[in-house]
Formats: C-alpha cells, structure tokens, sequence
C-alpha cells in the first residue's frame, strides 16, 4: 500500500471546473498533483496554488498521453492516482450532430479515457497498488436531451469501470466512477447549460446548485486509502436528482 504523502495524482481537464476542484482536494489530502489540460495557462494557475505541477495535454493524442505519462514517471517515478475528467459537453440536438462532431466528442470524452488508462496501468500493476476514477455524469441516468454524444460517452466511462474493475482487481488496482449532476463550473455558467438549473434543481433533493467542491470531495474518497475495497461502482453526486 502506498504512502500517503508520497502518492501522485494525474488529474485532466483540471484548468477549471470539477477538474481543479478535484485537482485541489487531492492536494489538500497530501498528494503531489498533476494538473493536465490543454489549456496549459489555466492548468499553470491552478497548480501554482496548489503546489502542484502543470502539465498541457490534449487526452485525444496518443502521443501527447505517452509523454505526459513518462515524464511524471520520470520526476516522480510513479503514478498512484489518475482522474479521467477531461471532456467536452456540447449541447446539440441529435439531428444537427454531425459526425465530425460525434467523432470529436468521442475522441475527447471516451478515446482520453482509454489512451489515459491504458498508459497508467503498467506502472499501477508494477507497483500493485493504484486508484483509477472516471468522471461521468448523471446524463446518463436522467437521459438528459440534446448531448446524445456527450450521454453515450458518459455511458460508455461508466461500462469501462465495471468491465475493467475484474482485470485490474488483480493488479491491486481500483476503478470506479464519479457522475455528477449539473456543477455551476466556470463552463456550464459561460454557456447554454446553465438554463438546465431552472429545470433540474426543483427536482433535485438538496435545494440549491451544485458548486465542483461539492464533487471533489466524492473522487478524494475513491482516490483514497479508505476505498481499498470498492471498485467497478459510480457514486452519482447530484443532491438526489437521480435516485437509484
């Protein structure tokens, strides 16, 4: 089992949002984190307060993946933690989605998961010990309307986590998913998402909107020594909109 001073963190899509929130937890927890986004300024701020270490990444490359994973290898020797949180939520009725765009949000939002785990598990399974966690989405659950692509992406993260969690067990490594509701992040507030409030909170069980540090606490748990025993499970976090 690891240390937990000495674990290391590879959060993506952390320049804002859930991403940095999560980014932020992990380093309050005692982990050494490394901020990736392809936004290299905003992923540059964020590790600057937390005292952590910035990386740009488009998790859509291989290459760039490849890199990224061998370079924290090689400063830090190990990677015990990694949070697949880098994705892209376009809102675009089904009849307007080309496949150009389905291909991109694939690309980002599924192609990023698989490029991310599949570097990380070799240096997890030497080390027999590792914490894997997907950030899906509660969309997946609810059906939510005109993100058919982004949905099919976060159903797809969450079967990856339970078709993965057998084989990776083995390795003494966890998988599981974190699937959020609708998080007032810098993202949704700038967009069209932020009308979907007006909808979802009335229906919520908690009567207010989601803040990303109301999802970072949920991925610092599974991310933790104390989620030893759970794996191939999502812990949807939306003040019980969606009650399974």
């Amino acid at each position: 089992m690891a240390e937990t001073a000495q674990r290391v963190a590879l959060v993506t899509g952390a320049a804002q949002g859930i991403g940095a929130a999560i980014a932020e937890e992990l380093a309050a927890d005692g982990l050494k984190v490394v901020v990736a986004d392809i936004n290299g300024e905003g992923a540059a701020t964020v590790a600057e307060r937390i005292g952590g270490v910035a990386k740009t990444l488009d998790v859509s490359s291989p290459e760039q993946v490849q890199t990224v994973v061998d370079e924290i290898v090689a400063e830090f020797g190990r990677i015990d933690v990694l949070v697949n949180n880098a994705a892209l939520v376009p809102l675009t009725s089904w009849a307007d989605i080309s496949f150009e765009e389905w291909r991109k949000v694939m690309s980002v939002n599924l192609d990023g998961i698989y490029l991310t785990t599949h570097a990380i598990t070799p240096i997890m399974g030497k080390a027999g010990y590792g914490r894997i966690v997907n950030i899906a989405s509660n969309t997946f659950v609810a059906g939510t309307p005109d993100c058919a692509h982004y949905v099919a992406t976060k159903g797809a993260s969450i079967g990856l986590v339970r078709g993965l969690a057998g084989e990776l067990g083995k390795l003494g490594i966890t998988i599981n998913a974190v699937a959020p509701g609708i998080i007032a992040s810098e993202g949704v507030m700038s967009g069209p998402h932020q009308a979907g409030f007006d909808y979802v909170v009335p229906m919520q069980a908690i009567n207010r909107r989601g803040v990303p540090a109301d999802v970072a606490p949920a991925v610092a748990f599974l991310a933790s020594e104390k989620a030893e025993w759970i794996t191939g499970q999502t812990l949807v976090v939306d003040a019980g909109h969606t009650r399974n």
